[in-house]
């Protein structure tokens, strides 16, 4: 029964974790060798069992960052609360950092703009106007920069961009709101360590920015719903203010939402008097335009509803800039 653990944990330790964080290499790695902590993580719910979330919430429940053994350890003494919290809890990837690549998409809508995420957990990507952004190249050369008008953000963005830089301007943004099954609050504690426990070993200066992300969205909280966006999102739509340009953006989390669901959400936006951004993994929906080869396809797309704008690093490190180019692009 545990084979599906094993061979989720062996593919993490692979696949996914080499390159961003050896630690969790290593951790996946064991588990993928250890029938005992098979067993428990057996426990959890299939869909709650994922590899970055069990080492967040071991890690939010007071694991050090430490070698396999001394991980091991602790899930067996702390089973039953592991279970019980994995359980209750889901990926929540607040990266402000994604707003590097949507800042240029964000330029071609005239403000002002009415912010609505759907998945937005504590809210940190419905700031782009308090950010500030460095644009370079492969070298590391600044090609652009912004900042907010009073002054330099505690928050910077740096993103690598490779072909043609579109015109950026910083947006207009007068309302922030969002929905999400389980919205985090940016001036609770516990709520900004398990953000902080999402952050892989491994990665230099994300921790830091997420921190200083949820300073600026706790001194002036968004408006967040609890719940699903098929039931919430008219009627928070219609809180916007009307005089602004309603912009709904959903930057990470179609991959989350069954298919159904998903297909029946884009379309619900798509009949809604507003604009959409998405950041998504490019096989998330057929609606691209124009289609995108998803085999082909480097990273997410980004898109101005569901037109192509640019491929980009999931969590905003680099973009490239693609209007006009064929979609099946590498």
């Amino acid at each position: 029964m545990t084979d599906a653990v094993q061979e989720r944990y062996a593919r993490f330790a692979r696949d996914e974790a080499p390159g961003r964080s050896a630690l969790y290499a290593e951790w996946a790695a064991g588990v993928a060798g250890d029938e005992e902590v098979q067993r428990i993580l057996f426990r959890i719910p299939e869909t709650r069992r994922q590899p970055p979330l069990v080492f967040a919430v071991t890690r939010l429940l007071g694991v050090p960052l430490e070698p396999y053994a001394r991980w091991r350890a602790f899930v067996l003494r702390n089973a039953d609360e592991i279970v019980v919290e994995c359980a209750r809890r889901s990926l929540q990837t607040n990266e402000p950092l994604r707003l590097a690549a949507l800042l240029p998409v964000l330029s071609e809508i005239e403000g002002p703009i009415a912010l609505l995420e759907i998945g937005a957990s504590a809210g940190l990507c419905l700031y782009p106007d308090r950010y500030s952004y460095r644009f370079v190249d492969e070298d590391g050369v600044l090609r652009a920069g912004l900042d907010p008008a009073d002054d330099v953000s505690t928050v910077v963005l740096e993103s690598r961009v490779t072909g043609p830089l579109p015109a950026l301007r910083m947006p207009e943004v007068v309302w922030r709101a969002g929905i999400d099954l389980a919205p985090l609050d940016a001036a609770d504690e516990r709520d900004r360590r398990w953000l902080r426990g999402l952050v892989w070993p491994g990665e230099p200066g994300r921790e830091e920015r997420i921190e200083a992300a949820l300073d600026i969205a706790a001194g002036d909280p968004p408006l967040l719903v609890e719940g699903d966006a098929g039931t919430h999102l008219a009627a928070l739509a219609s809180a916007a203010p009307p005089q602004a340009t309603l912009v709904i953006t959903t930057p990470g989390v179609l991959v989350h939402i069954p298919r159904v669901e998903r297909t029946a959400l884009i379309a619900r936006i798509s009949r809604m008097d507003a604009r959409w951004i998405t950041i998504d993994p490019p096989a998330v929906t057929d609606a691209w335009e124009p289609p995108v080869d998803a085999d082909r396809w480097r990273g997410f797309v980004v898109a101005l509803d569901g037109r192509v704008r640019a491929a980009a690093d999931p969590l905003g490190r680099w973009w490239e800039w693609r209007p006009g180019l064929p979609a099946d692009a590498s």
